[in-house]
């Protein structure tokens, strides 16, 4: 589920756009953000699950007090303006699809998120957000039914390029900060503790020698699920780049404007599932974005939370996701450009990443807090290099 909210509908402008203005030659950055991203949620997958705690429950309770408020403080902010962004994308392809009013569709989107989130068991809902990964597939199919001269394509992937210039710089942080998200941290580990407490088991700390299956468990579900998420991007990167790149549309603001781009240059199956495919991973980023805000401000108040948790055993956490989603869909009536949202709220993640990473690592490697069970050192040493990766492409993209 994390590893395809990753590919939310401004994930899909991002790589839409890279695709477009770039062709084939960027498509070695999703090689790049594999280990990196597999690390990180790693990494974070086992501080939920040995400690028995979120992110910012530990950035809480192990570090200074202004560092987790910081950090949630950004969170909720990059999160807002991307829910924002994301059901206008949903509202604007389900337009593309069978017209009417986008805002109001926008607006339906939301109630719909929220409603599902706060009256639907927990066990029930994590199944339909495990279905819902499927519209994933949309953008394989996609590929599958364009030209892709493949020769070209693999060049792109297995040998870098790249040019030390503002464009390339803004393009690689917009990579990191969409592909490497803060917000995937805190719900990939809160949901390690949702799973915990569904199946009634004591955390992993407590119990060190029996820890090795799910540990075993965690490392393969991240592996598969970041790759998962990575070809997936991969994908669009292709499918925009031989098609709109080579016909000369080189500037994509929102993932519903590359599918009414690729109309006319790729057909209407393609323009079908590439809209379909909006809507269906909004469903899924929408609840993950918000729910990962509402786990961070409830962990730094603490304050009852869960998905697992009855309305009115958890009322604070669940108004936190219903005041980001529907409050966010203010940044789609305020009329703000997309492309302007998008960078800010990739900006946003970008620089909150590096330190956050940089912490999570830290955590992870801390006998004090992780028991036994500390991160390898190949881990940690991931870890490390993922925080440089990241904030390296902070201050390239702010110096050039």
């Amino acid at each position: 589920m994390t590893g395809a909210a990753d590919d939310d509908p401004s994930g899909i402008a991002t790589y839409s756009q890279v695709g477009a203005q770039f062709g084939f030659t960027l498509g070695w950055t999703m090689v790049l953000t594999y280990p990196l991203m597999a690390t990180v949620q790693g990494l974070s997958a086992g501080i939920g699950a040995v400690t028995g705690r979120g992110v910012a429950e530990n950035l809480r309770r192990h570090y200074p007090l202004w560092l987790a408020r910081t950090a949630v403080s950004m969170l909720f902010a990059a999160n807002f303006v991307n829910i924002g962004a994301n059901l206008g994308a949903m509202g604007a392809a389900l337009y593309l699809l069978i017209d009417g009013p986008q805002v109001l569709y926008a607006a339906l989107f939301a109630i719909l998120c929220v409603c599902l989130e706060v009256f639907v068991p927990y066990g029930r809902y994590a199944l339909l957000l495990k279905w819902l990964t499927l519209s994933l597939f949309a953008y394989v199919a996609v590929v599958l039914a364009v030209d892709i001269p493949w020769s070209e394509a693999l060049r792109g992937i297995f040998l870098p390029t790249f040019s030390l210039d503002g464009r390339h710089a803004m393009a690689l942080l917009a990579i990191l900060g969409t592909t490497i998200s803060p917000y995937l941290f805190f719900w990939q580990a809160a949901q390690e503790v949702e799973e915990l407490q569904r199946r009634q088991r004591s955390r992993l700390k407590a119990k060190p020698d029996a820890a090795a299956p799910e540990l075993a468990r965690i490392r393969l579900d991240t592996l598969i699920g970041m790759g998962f998420s990575n070809l997936v991007a991969l994908f669009i990167i292709l499918a925009t780049a031989a098609t709109l790149h080579r016909n000369g549309v080189t500037r994509i603001e929102t993932s519903a404007e590359a599918a009414e781009a690729l109309r006319p240059v790729a057909g209407e199956f393609a323009f079908i599932l590439f809209s379909a495919g909006i809507i269906g991973t909004g469903m899924l980023a929408v609840p993950v974005l918000a729910g990962s805000a509402a786990y961070a401000v409830a962990e730094l108040f603490q304050w009852p939370q869960g998905l697992n948790k009855p309305f009115r055993r958890a009322k604070a956490f669940y108004g936190i996701i219903a005041a980001a989603t529907l409050g966010s869909v203010a940044v789609f009536l305020a009329g703000l450009d997309p492309f302007l949202m998008l960078y800010w709220s990739a900006v946003i993640n970008g620089m909150l990443a590096a330190p956050l990473v940089a912490a999570i690592t830290m955590m992870a490697i801390n006998p004090r807090i992780m028991g036994q069970l500390t991160a390898p050192w190949w881990m940690a040493t991931g870890g490390g290099l993922t925080a440089i990766v990241m904030a390296a492409g902070t201050v390239a993209m702010l110096a050039l």
